[in-house]
């Protein structure tokens, strides 16, 4: 394990750490079933249905939107509803050097309030899934003070989405079930050491997703 990929303060243990994002990020990697039914009252859902997000375990499940509008605005209880909007933050302001100072690996990660832990969570997307990493707490602080936005982000339930990725300078607030899509999308398409032309292509596309959404959305 390196310096890189766990924060100090975090009392979560190891183990249920990296079995929580996998449980997040098996909703995206696994074959979609030809109907989806609700994970709370099993009940047929539609392709584009609401989910769910368990902070304590950073899970995700379906939902009817029944079942959805029950969470709808409550931040204290077991699931919080996913929002939907999409915001591209075309003025967000981020140097290289802060960038850096955020201790992230590659140049692509996204970031959220965990009401569980009292802190950011910063995750990166790799081929083994979602990498938690360090996050320098003091230069968040920084970028926050240079982009107020940050400071409405819901907790738990919406990120910054960050990619720096072959000369991009992307960034969204997005809801949290996006961030684990773009895991799982990686992680089925990564192939050998350098990930192959699908997989960049499926990032492209994912981000020209989101700006189109973003834009629509206004």
């Amino acid at each position: 394990m390196t310096e890189n990929e766990t924060a100090t303060n975090d009392p979560t243990p190891i183990g249920n750490r990296q079995l929580a994002i996998g449980n997040a990020l098996r909703r995206f990697v696994r074959p979609r079933a030809a109907v989806e039914h609700c994970d709370m009252c099993s009940a047929e859902v539609h392709p584009h249905h609401p989910h769910l997000f368990e902070p304590a375990t950073r899970k995700l499940l379906c939902a009817c939107q029944a079942c959805a509008i029950l969470f709808s605005g409550q931040a204290h209880t077991k699931y919080r509803r996913v929002p939907e909007r999409v915001r591209h933050l075309a003025d967000f302001q981020m140097t290289d050097g802060q960038w850096e100072s955020l201790m992230i690996p590659i140049n692509m990660a996204f970031f959220f309030k965990s009401t569980p832990v009292q802190r950011v969570v910063s995750l990166y997307p790799s081929p083994a899934g979602a990498t938690e990493s360090l996050l320098d707490l003091k230069s968040w602080d920084e970028i926050v003070r240079c982009n107020p936005i940050l400071k409405d982000m819901e907790s738990d339930i919406e990120a910054l989405l960050v990619n720096r990725v072959r000369e991009a300078s992307d960034f969204y607030l997005v809801p949290i079930d996006e961030c684990y899509r773009l895991v799982g999308l990686i992680r089925m398409k990564w192939r050998g050491l350098s990930g192959g032309t699908e997989v960049w292509e499926t990032i492209h596309e994912f981000f020209e997703e989101l700006k189109r959404r973003s834009m629509s959305e206004r």
